[in-house]
């Protein structure tokens, strides 16, 4: 399985994908439940990689921790 850091960055800069198809989901260790968030809204969160446990596009999981 690859790193999610080469998963996000082949979204990210693979003129086929479009990124806004895309949703992370991540561990929120305070509120102990895992979060969705779009992938644009990534860069403008502080959430490290190693909490990421899913990506899924149009509702399908394509990583998964």
């Amino acid at each position: 399985m690859k790193p999610v850091h080469e998963i996000i960055n082949k979204i990210k800069w693979d003129k086929n994908e479009n990124p806004g198809d895309y949703i992370i989901g991540y561990w929120d260790r305070i509120e102990k439940k895992t979060i969705f968030i779009k992938l644009s809204d990534l860069e403008k969160s502080d959430i490290p990689y190693h909490r990421i446990r899913y990506i899924k596009k149009k509702g399908q999981v394509v990583w998964k921790r």
